[in-house]
């Protein structure tokens, strides 16, 4: 265990449950943001790749075929509960 991971466990007993609580939501909110930029990294690369091959943009008509099919299909199809 590193110096700074010791600070923070002696840190984290002295704390009442409901502030680990919050220490531990902070933590998983500083995670996701980490995530969250990545992920727009990546959007904003595809995005310029994309951009790149100098395709026409897909007319709004075709555009909402493909969506409604899209939606035929995904409401036809069978729910599955992922829930536990």
């Amino acid at each position: 265990m590193t110096a700074l991971e010791s600070r923070l466990m002696q840190g984290l007993k002295g704390l009442s449950p409901e502030r680990v609580a919050e220490v531990v939501d902070f933590v998983e909110f500083l995670a996701s943001r980490v995530q969250r930029d990545a992920a727009a990294i990546r959007l904003t690369d595809a995005m310029a790749r994309l951009d790149a091959l100098g395709l026409p943009p897909i007319p709004a008509d075709e555009l909402e075929a493909e969506l409604q099919a899209a939606r035929r299909l995904r409401s036809a199809a069978p729910q599955i509960n992922i829930s536990n």
